[in-house]
């Protein structure tokens, strides 16, 4: 499904501003969501349901800063556009566990959150990679 979302957003003639727009809101809503007592979740129950969401949260922001850096440096070759949004991602992941760490009173700095990051970020890099192998093969 995501393939099929970036097919869509890559092929429209959207200004390069949405993109940054978007991937600059997605930022702001992990970082909100990221150092905000979340005490009062129903879901707390669920194992490991924060690390999920750290997966989930670095895998869509890989894809939007991807689609930013591309339209906006209007890259044939995807590689530096792909190093750098794996790099935002990640660098902003751990900026995130230091400021829980220091910022916060309810939240504490985790490196297990660290690699859900990484890991979401490989994840979104994979399906970049995947996509753009299989519309150059076409």
């Amino acid at each position: 499904m995501v393939c099929y979302l970036v097919i869509l957003t890559k092929n429209l003639l959207v200004p390069k501003q949405v993109y940054f727009f978007a991937a600059l809101l997605w930022t702001g809503i992990i970082a909100f969501f990221c150092l905000v007592q979340l005490n009062n979740v129903p879901l707390k129950e669920v194992s490991n349901l924060d690390k999920l969401v750290h997966v989930f949260f670095h895998f869509v922001l890989i894809v939007l800063c991807f689609l930013f850096f591309q339209k906006y440096t209007n890259a044939v070759n995807s590689v530096k556009c792909i190093i750098t949004s794996f790099l935002f991602s990640v660098l902003f992941g751990i900026g995130i566990e230091i400021a829980q760490e220091l910022f916060t009173t309810t939240r504490h700095a985790d490196v297990y959150d660290v690699l859900a990051n990484i890991f979401g970020a490989i994840l979104g890099v994979a399906v970049i990679i995947l996509f753009d192998l299989k519309t150059k093969i076409r």
